[in-house]
């Protein structure tokens, strides 16, 4: 039997919410929508990378508990709330 391997990529997130944010979290269905503190880094931004195989994958910010789509990702599919998603296809 042989295994077909499936390819890994390290998706990289990052934000840049301004000046006063203290936590930064991500969210996502590669995550089951549980809260993941990104890093700060030095410019202010804050940032996480996960590793994921090809797919969608849906995620949102969340700037001080408030949930932000990607202010730099235009690609966003409507959620079961009424609210907007952010949207990265891996390939």
């Amino acid at each position: 039997m042989v295994r077909q391997q499936i390819k890994v990529v390290a998706l990289s997130f990052s934000i840049k919410p301004g000046s006063g944010a203290r936590k930064v979290h991500i969210v996502g269905d590669f995550n089951n929508w549980q809260p993941v503190q990104m890093d700060e880094q030095p410019d202010g931004s804050f940032a996480f990378v996960l590793d994921v195989g090809p797919g969608s994958y849906q995620y949102k910010f969340v700037v001080d508990g408030r949930f932000v789509v990607d202010p730099d990702n235009t690609n966003l599919a409507m959620n079961s709330f009424g609210t907007l998603n952010s949207v990265v296809e891996v390939k």
